[in-house]
């Protein structure tokens, strides 16, 4: 399971670290967690009644019907990776502890 506070926690870090702790950005970071947590349950749901499951016609019918999770899944999974593109996050972007705390070490000294 995952921890929205932790991802909170580091998104607003990588603002700071790159000077844009800004309202805006703090909009998209709870805009991120909310599609996060959605994502979570869309996740819980499909290990729960997988891919499919049987459903019942109008006419009284069984058969199998899509999971509308998986579908959503994918479309929420979409919206974060364009929230972390307009806030310029990428993985040769993304500031790290350790290189802020001990630049020397990356240096091999």
């Amino acid at each position: 399971m995952i921890d929205i506070d932790s991802i909170r926690a580091s998104l607003i870090e990588q603002l700071q670290s790159h000077g844009a702790d800004v309202d805006l950005y703090r909009g998209l970071i709870d805009d991120y967690c909310f599609f996060a947590e959605q994502l979570q349950e869309m996740r819980e749901d499909i290990l729960k009644r997988g891919r499919s499951y049987k459903a019942i016609s109008s006419t009284g019918k069984p058969y199998d019907k899509d999971n509308p999770s998986v579908v959503n899944a994918l479309r929420y999974s979409q919206q974060m990776i364009k929230i972390l593109q307009s806030m310029g996050l990428r993985l040769d972007t993304v500031a790290t502890k350790k290189a802020e705390e001990k630049p020397e070490e990356d240096l091999g000294l």
